[in-house]
């Protein structure tokens, strides 16, 4: 159940992503998002599984929060700082502010 939300998180976190991207930049820059997304995404679970199965045991920490569920979660948290900076809005003129 957990990673059923984590899953759908993701895709709602993609939709407004290529939402976003669409109406400022164009469906281009929409498409190149969603294909950052689901890279890092991918590569992410596999790094965070990795660190998983040198952390704890294939059954994890109960039912429903197993080795895959715990990497899966590590993964959004990293990901959630990771994309923080990524889409942080710019100030006027698109200059950053310092």
């Amino acid at each position: 159940m957990i990673s059923a939300f984590i899953f759908f998180a993701h895709f709602l976190f993609i939709l407004i992503i290529f939402t976003w991207k669409w109406q400022s930049d164009g469906i281009s820059a929409a498409f190149i998002n969603v294909a950052l997304i689901l890279i890092l995404f991918a590569v992410g679970w596999t790094i965070t599984g990795m660190i998983s199965q040198l952390l704890m045991e294939p059954r994890g920490f109960g039912l429903y929060f197993d080795r895959d569920t715990f990497s899966l979660a590590l993964l959004t948290m990293v990901e959630y700082f990771f994309y923080r900076i990524y889409y942080k809005e710019p100030t006027a003129a698109g200059k950053e502010k310092q």
